[in-house]
């Protein structure tokens, strides 16, 4: 086991693609801290204080996982955890070319933080927020994707909206 990373991401909502790569990461570091971002450039369809607590109630069952917000730089979040390990997942082959300007960036700001990329399940590799989001306004069945709680947080937001 390796040591502290930091899994960064809206999470608006979480998907099982989400918990997968959480898994992953948990099999390989001794402490994976969930960061929830405070992004001002999206428009979330929840709350921060709501992806938090949908995360908790994700992975209550999966040992060793802390989940918190944060704002600002990752790179700025990741020192004062004292993590050195950023973790990101790519979905397709359309996510890397984002994912790799990022990860440069970083890298650029903070040389002594790594990137590192984990694929998930090839099941959950087309899933994203954005798509369950638009598939649940349609109506669609999201059981497949997320967990039941938050399907339900999902139609309960759009009926109000």
């Amino acid at each position: 086991m390796c040591q502290k990373a930091i899994y960064p991401g809206s999470f608006d909502p979480v998907t099982y693609g989400h918990i997968d790569l959480i898994r992953r990461a948990q099999e390989i570091f001794s402490e994976v801290l969930v960061a929830v971002a405070h992004n001002p450039h999206k428009k979330p369809l929840f709350s921060v204080k709501e992806r938090v607590a949908m995360l908790k109630k994700a992975v209550v069952d999966i040992p060793g996982i802390e989940i918190r917000d944060f704002s600002g730089l990752v790179i700025d979040f990741a020192k004062k955890e004292k993590a050195r390990v950023l973790i990101r997942g790519l979905r397709m082959i359309s996510d890397f070319e984002y994912e790799f300007q990022m990860a440069l960036t970083n890298r650029k700001l903070d040389p002594h933080i790594e990137t590192i990329f984990l694929m998930p399940q090839e099941s959950y590799s087309y899933l994203s927020s954005k798509l369950l989001k638009e598939a649940a306004s349609l109506g669609a069945s999201l059981s497949a994707f997320v967990p039941d709680f938050v399907e339900k947080a999902i139609k309960e937001k759009m009926r109000k909206e």
